[in-house]
This record gives structure tokens, sequence and C-alpha cells, in this order.
């Protein structure tokens, strides 16, 4: 069994993990993050959502329940977050809009409109209102979107289909990638006679230069473009992780991919490591404090049993919403089961109330009473208790 120290460990490489992760190694700690593969940020449409139930987040986060978690973080460290989050995105080349007190909306693929804080630069010209004028762009065999979803909805609306070759979002992604496809594909969209005032396609721009081929493309056509986020996989979400991941190593810190977090060591009121299985053989990884970024049931960080719900690493204690014939609504499609309450509960510093650790701390969807769907608090909470966590971790002088 192998032996490696570090300041902190980071359980998860979601946005929360990554956020806390890159904070403390912004500030000289010795961090690693551990995960058992690609979060759920990959299948995302990598737009952040503060909380969408009000027009402004601000605003709508102050009117959560008062047991919802984003009451333990300060309107400054949702401030900092936020416009942290924004500057090191700007830097690694993928920049987001938006601002804290103003919701916008996001045309998705099936033409209802999501309601977000910050989006991805490409996304940026997306409509507000079903009246907007905007010609879309296919590709033959593309499973992912469906076009005529938009155009029921859009009556303005209207669109072409291009034969690439390739029928994935990865595929396309790759193809906008090179000079030689793109100015093939210009020539073909210049002999389209498109009248309409914006052009859409599904997210499939690029994989790390969708901005410049954005900005190209409304050179040549001499309006704006937008991309549609697509069903999962996403190719914007996959933009962000890839960000935030390098962002973190930058920063100093280590990624162990694909090494599942299994248990803990402890002694007395401390986790001294985590053990952790890769290729089949147990690691140990110590620390001298722990942060807990797993997600929630999806992102692998909480399991379901016949009548208990588990975290599966610490074994901390998890607040279950009821009986397991209370967890779920009969409408498949409800945002109000109950199960997405269930998680766990920390005091103002993100740790564990009643759990007997001193170093360990959690932040992101494994957090109780969150309600994702329901609140529209997706990638913005994990950005926000992300930094609360490293923050009280720090404090604590850890």
């Amino acid at each position: 069994m192998s032996l490696i120290e570090y300041d902190a460990i980071v359980i998860g490489a979601g946005v929360a993990g990554l956020t806390a992760g890159t904070l403390l190694a912004e500030k000289g700690k010795k961090v690693a993050i551990v995960t058992a593969g690609e979060p759920t940020a990959c299948l995302s449409t990598g737009c952040i959502d503060f909380c969408s139930n009000m027009d402004n987040p601000e605003e709508a986060i102050a009117a959560l329940p008062a047991h919802h978690p984003f009451h333990l973080v300060t309107k400054t460290q949702i401030h900092e977050a936020f416009y942290d989050f924004k500057r090191r995105m700007a830097g690694a080349g993928l920049s987001y809009t938006g601002d804290t007190n103003r919701n916008r909306h996001v045309l998705s693929a099936i033409g209802t409109f999501k309601t977000t804080c910050l989006t991805p630069e490409t996304m940026q010209a997306s409509p507000q209102n079903e009246q907007e004028n905007i010609h879309i762009i296919t590709f033959s065999g593309l499973k992912d979107f469906y076009p005529g979803y938009i155009i029921s909805r859009l009556k303005n609306a209207s669109f072409s289909t291009y034969d690439a070759g390739i029928s994935t979002t990865m595929g396309l992604a790759s193809l906008f990638e090179d000079e030689n496809f793109l100015e093939t594909f210009l020539l073909w969209m210049e002999k389209q006679n498109i009248r309409e005032n914006k052009i859409a396609f599904p997210a499939v721009l690029g994989l790390e230069s969708a901005s410049a081929v954005k900005k190209t493309i409304e050179h040549r056509l001499e309006r704006p473009v937008f991309e549609i986020p697509t069903i999962p996989p996403s190719m914007p979400g996959r933009r962000l992780f890839n960000c935030l991941k390098d962002g973190f190593r930058r920063a100093g810190g280590v990624i162990y991919w694909d090494w599942q977090a299994t248990g803990a060591e402890k002694s007395g009121r401390l986790i001294e490591a985590v053990i952790t299985g890769s290729h089949g053989r147990p690691n140990s990884l110590n620390a001298k404090a722990f942060i807990l970024a797993a997600g929630s049931f999806v992102g692998g960080g909480l399991r379901a049993g016949h009548s208990n719900i588990v975290e599966n690493i610490f074994d901390l204690p998890v607040f279950t919403p009821g009986k397991r014939e209370e967890w779920f609504e009969q409408d498949y499609f409800s945002v109000n089961h109950r199960i997405g309450r269930a998680g766990i509960i920390v005091d103002e510093s993100f740790r564990p109330v009643e759990g007997p650790w001193d170093n360990l701390y959690a932040c992101g969807a494994i957090l109780a009473h969150v309600e994702a769907l329901k609140n529209g608090c997706g990638h913005g909470f994990a950005l926000a208790t992300g930094r609360a966590a490293a923050e009280s971790l720090l404090e604590a002088g850890r």
C-alpha cells in the first residue's frame, strides 16, 4: 500500500471539487483530487445556474427555504466565486457572460427556454423569446439534435442540413477544429441564402476553439451565431470541465483519475487518509484535511438502499426525507421528488453536522436540501459552496 501525503485531498472532480481544489492550490497548499471518472458536469449544458426561480438570482437565493445550504454562503463569497470563475474561464479562452442580479434564457434542443445566470460566449446570442427570427443548421445523421422540435415552437425559424460525413457531436466538434473543413463548410453556408437574423447550431463548434469558430462564422455570414445545447453528451459541459481541470493542474494540483475512494483511515477525531483502488491495488492517500465533493446519487456520493440512504466513503449521517415510498412523486418529470432533499447536513463551516471528524468538509450536490432541479441552483451552487468549504479549511489553519 503506497503512502502519499497532501495538505488537502478533495474527493470528486466536479465543479465543486475543482473549485475548492483550485482555490487551495492557488493559496500554496499541496492538493490532490481523487475521482472515479468523469463528473456529471460533462453531461451538462455548460451554463452556470445560481438560482433560476426568479429573474434576479440573488433575490432567488434569498427566497430559498431557511434550511437550504445556499444560506451558509455569504453574498461576498457568492460574488467572489462568480468573478473568479469568469476570470479563470476567460484566461482559458472560454469566456462566460452574465451577472448575479439577472437571469437570462438559453434556447434548448427541444425548443423550450432554459433559465440560467452565466452562459458560454457561444450561447450569448441565444434568443430571449419565441418571436426572434433564427435559421438552424443541423447535420445529417446527428441523433442528439432535432430541429423539428424547435421549429414547432418557434414560428419564425427554419433549418438547413449539412452532410459532414460524421454524425456524432464529438466527431463534428473535431471537424470544426480543422481549417479546411471550416472553409468548405462556410462556402456551403454562403450558398444557402439565409435571411433570418441569427444562425443557430447544435453545440458542436469545436473542442477547444468554439469561440474562435463562432466568430469566424459570424464574420463571414455577417450576423450573430449561437450554439444550442444538445442532449448528453454535451460539448459545452466537456469544455467547462476541461477548463476547470486544466486550471487546477496549472495551479499545482494533482488528479488521481479512475481512483475510486472506498473508505478512510481514522484516528480520534481526525481523518488521516482515504483508501482508494487503482488497477486492483489499494492505495492510501494521506492529508491534513479532506473535502467531500463526490456529488449526489448520479455522481456516486450517495447510494439508496431499500430503506435508507448511505454516504459511500466516510459513512456520514445522511438526511433521509421520510420513508422510501415517500421519496418519489407519481409524475416522473416532477421537480418535487423528495429524494432531492437527501444529503449531508453541514454547519456554517461546511463540516458535516453530527459527523465525528474535525478535518472533513463537504460541498456541492452531496449537501442536504439542495433540490437542484426544483430551485435551479446547479453549477453556481457548486462554485459557491466549493469556495466556501475551501475557505473554511484555510481559516482552520489546516
